[in-house]
Order: structure tokens, then sequence, then C-alpha cells
């Protein structure tokens, strides 16, 4: 569902204006046509599936693919922190990235994980492969929890350009890429590639590291209005990841941000993240 920024930010301003934490502060302005939802909880999800589990067999989980390069650390560190974030809302959450992977600091051992989440590793070579095993997942987890999930991937950028990438698996993915002009002129390439592969993709964006909520506003829209004009999608919006040393604390000891440092700045963040994925994980699952 296409989102702009401004339509998220009642996700993001209360928790901001009411931060006491020592960390890096975010500006607490408030836009001038905010409505009174600011001040309103987020939506609580009530739809349900009454479906007979003997006749029909459960819906595939919705797969996420997120274009993370092989050393960047901090993306597959807030990866990992969104897979556990969604969890704890109760969800089904796997992670599938190439085992290529295992044994780099990207991420933590695999198996079950914080709060139900799981990482697993794949032999994949090419985003074919990767994404059949995440298929199978989506499928044989489907029914293993009645409140949905979601199947989080690693997607090594270099894949979505591929020649032989042109069948177009990829449905669904979220660009993490930070304020910085370079970060998001690589994010628009990275939708590019996949529009190429897939024209009817849905993609959409989250802003890290960013410390004012007019930092993420301004560097969404520069974003999506590139996306607009040069390739005509409509990008959706999934906030902002605030830079918050505890999430670098959090790499350095491989540990969840939000186990380790629970009131942080960046555990509200990833937590607001979180709920709108699941919101649109379920709507597609339900919808």
């Amino acid at each position: 569902m296409p989102r702009d920024l401004a339509d998220v930010l009642h996700y993001f301003l209360p928790e901001i204006d009411s931060d006491k934490d020592d960390g890096p502060k975010i500006a607490t302005s408030t836009p001038a046509d905010a409505s009174p939802r600011l001040n309103q909880p987020p939506p609580v999800i009530t739809r349900r599936v009454h479906r007979d589990p003997n006749t029909k067999p459960a819906l595939p989980l919705p797969i996420l693919g997120l274009p993370i390069g092989e050393r960047d650390v901090v993306r597959s560190a807030l990866a990992w922190n969104l897979a556990i974030e969604t969890a704890r809302l109760g969800a089904l959450t796997v992670i599938v990235t190439p085992s290529s992977d295992q044994g780099s600091p990207l991420w933590p051992e695999p198996g079950p994980g914080p709060l139900g989440s799981e990482l697993i590793f794949c032999p994949a070579t090419d985003l074919e492969s990767l994404y059949k095993v995440a298929e199978e997942l989506a499928h044989s987890r489907a029914g293993q929890n009645g409140r949905g999930g979601i199947v989080f991937v690693r997607i090594p950028p270099a894949w979505l350009t591929r020649r032989e990438s042109l069948a177009g698996p990829v449905q669904w993915m979220l660009l993490l890429t930070s304020a910085n002009r370079r970060d998001l002129d690589e994010a628009f390439e990275l939708a590019k590639s996949l529009v190429a592969s897939n024209p009817v993709a849905e993609i959409g964006v989250s802003i890290h590291g960013v410390t004012r909520i007019a930092e993420a506003k301004n560097a969404f829209e520069y974003l999506s209005r590139t996306s607009l004009e040069r390739l005509g999608i409509t990008l959706s919006s999934y906030g902002l990841l605030v830079d918050d040393l505890h999430v670098y604390r959090a790499i350095a000891a491989q540990r969840p941000i939000g186990l380790a440092h629970p009131q942080a700045p960046a555990t509200r963040a990833l937590m607001d993240v979180a709920r709108l994925l699941y919101e649109d994980a379920r709507s597609r699952v339900l919808g």
C-alpha cells in the first residue's frame, strides 16, 4: 500500500516527544497540519481469518526482500532487529540469507533466536535459488502461527542487477537507506533494477541513522520524487530508524537492541517500523 512519510509520522512523534533518554535527540516540533492521531496509540490489528485448517491450507507468509551488502553490518543488524520486533508483536519471523554469510559479523548464530525469530543460512548462489528457499519456508511455516508473519530475505545487491535475475521473483522489497545523498542514489539504483525485472513490485523505504524527523522527511521526499519522475513508481514509507549509540553497542555485543536497551529511542523506532511491516504483511494475506 503506497504511503508517504507524513502518513506514518504519528507512529514516531509521541515517542520522540516523550523521550527522556540521554542519547541523541530527535526534533520535537510537530508539523502544522498534524492531526489528533499524533496523541493516540497505533491502531490495534483486529482482523482474523476464519477457515477450517483441515480442508484449506494456510496461505503462505509474505516474503520481504532486503538488499543488504555483504559487509553492511549496520543494515544487517537493523534487519535482524526488525525481525525480532515483528516477532514480539506475535508474528512468525524467519530470516533467510546466503550461506556465504556464515562466519561473518553480519549475523548471530543460525537457528531459533530471540522471541521466536529464526535465522537460516541457505546455499543459494543467485536470486532465484534464494527465493526458492524463501518460498518453501513461506509455505511450510504458514500454518504454524495463526497470527501470520514475514519471511525476511537478505539479498546481495549485485544479484538484483544480474541478467539471469530478470525473472523478477521479488514482489515486496524494503530499502534501508540513510539520508546521505550517495546512499539515496544507491537506493534509487536498486529500485530501478527491481522495477526493470518486475514492474509491479512494491517497494518500501525506511530511513535510518537520522537525528531529526525533518532529515528523514527530506530524504524520503527526494527518493520518492526521483522514483516517481524517472521510474513512474510510488514508494511506500516505513518511517525512520533513529541514530542512537545503543544501536552500535548492541551490534558490538551481538544482542537485540530491544532486549539490551528496551527504553532506548532506537528500540521504540524499531518497534514502530516493525508494526508497519506487520500490518502490511497481514493485509497481504487477509486483504
